[in-house]
Order: C-alpha cells, then structure tokens, then sequence
C-alpha cells in the first residue's frame, strides 16, 4: 500500500504521535504535517492519519473542516489569506477583496489560471488594528489600499516576496526610524 507521506515525513510520524499522552493529541500537528508535504489534506492523508490515532475518517475531516488553516485540495504557490472578522470588515475587507479580484481576476475559493495564487478568506489573523490586511504565505500585509496591494501583488508574482511585508501587528508599535 503507498503512503500519502513522504519516507521522510513517515520517520517523523512516530515522534510526533509519542508527544501526547493520549494519540488523538497529535491530530493537528499530523494534518499540518500532510499539508506541507502536499500543500493540502487529501482524503488519503486523513484515512492514514485516523489509523494511526485509532479515529475514524469522519472524526479527522470534521476537524480539517472546522480550521481554515487546513486546505482541502491544491492552492496556488501563493495562498492569499484575507481576515474575514468584523475589525478587518469594518475597514475594508470588502474593499481589498475587489482590488485583488481586479488585480488577479479570481475571487474567494478560485485560484489563478497560472497556479500562482488561491484567494480565501479566513477568521481573525490578529492584525485588528492594522487591517484591512492580508497574508500571502507566512507574511502579514497591513493597512492595505488599492495601491499597495496592487505592489504586493505585483512583486510576490515577480520575486515571490515583497519588502512591505509587516507583523504580525505589534502593540505598542515599533518607534518609526
């Protein structure tokens, strides 16, 4: 039977699951385990994952399906994340989900023709006082207009990194130089 996990990853396995004093304590760092092999959760990884920690498929995809941080098929090399919480939606969210639709012709859910980028939305990044705001990756792009993120668009897809990543937002702020 082929594995979902790479030689690797299924080394790593053991030590993962042995951290817990009960198995199904490993759940989550397992399925972030499959995704960064993968970039998503496919059904194979969670069938593996609920042998391995004595649950049945149905308990590990009710746990894929309640974080949004666990995808569920393949994304783009670059996943934008837009906070959906009411802080971000007070400022903006709907207005920085039109200038990407605008900018990458895509909407929530899609991914761009070329692979490059999946948009979603998801709860609360911790940025409320910084937003509207968006992550690409692990990087955080705060107090976000139609211009910046036109840039950050534009140099993640050339360079794959842009230099107006930022936080997460930190309070008190850094003192400005």
């Amino acid at each position: 039977m082929t594995s979902a996990f790479s030689k690797a990853a299924q080394e790593r396995i053991p030590g993962i699951i042995a951290r817990y004093a009960e198995k199904r304590g490993a759940l989550l760092p397992l399925l972030w385990l499959a995704q960064e092999e993968q970039g998503y959760v496919s059904e194979e990884a969670m069938k593996e994952i609920a042998g391995w920690l004595d649950l049945t498929p149905p308990q590990v995809y009710e746990t894929v399906t309640f974080y949004t941080m666990y995808n569920r098929r393949p994304i783009g090399k670059y996943h934008i994340q837009v906070c959906r919480s009411l802080m971000c939606a007070l400022v903006g969210t709907d207005n920085l989900l039109g200038w990407i639709h605008a900018k990458l012709g895509i909407k929530t859910g899609q991914t761009t023709p070329d692979g490059l980028f999946t948009l979603s939305q998801v709860e609360c990044l911790g940025s409320c006082g910084t937003g509207p705001m968006m992550q690409i990756n692990d990087d955080y792009y705060e107090r976000l207009t139609q211009d910046k993120t036109n840039r950050v668009l534009d140099d993640v897809k050339r360079e794959g990194k842009c230099p107006l990543a930022t936080g997460p937002f930190m309070f008190p702020e850094p003192a400005q130089k």
